[in-house]
């Protein structure tokens, strides 16, 4: 048994909070949180291993994609939602 079980990401979860939150359609922020970690898995790790990203650039990647109709702010939004439920379930914090 591993110790993160606790901390699992439900995805389902994740998009249904993300639509309660920005009353944005699921395919929409299945959309973004695709691009997103496609973005996440491009990004460079430093001499840490850690990847640093960049808030601006990354919803500047989202917005530049043909697929994505959606204006700045939701997809702002939509990454706020996120990262409150992420840190709400434990599963990520942040780094001072």
């Amino acid at each position: 048994m591993s110790n993160d079980q606790g901390n699992e990401l439900n995805e389902q979860e994740l998009i249904a909070y993300i639509a309660g939150e920005t009353n944005v359609d699921t395919k929409s922020i299945e959309l973004v949180l695709k691009l997103e970690q496609k973005f996440i898995d491009n990004a460079q790790e430093d001499a840490k291993g850690e990847v640093e990203i960049d808030s601006d650039e990354l919803v500047d990647y989202i917005l530049k994609q043909q697929n994505v109709k959606l204006d700045e702010m939701t997809v702002e939004n939509i990454l706020e939602a996120e990262m409150d439920y992420l840190l709400d379930k434990g599963i990520v914090g942040y780094i001072d």
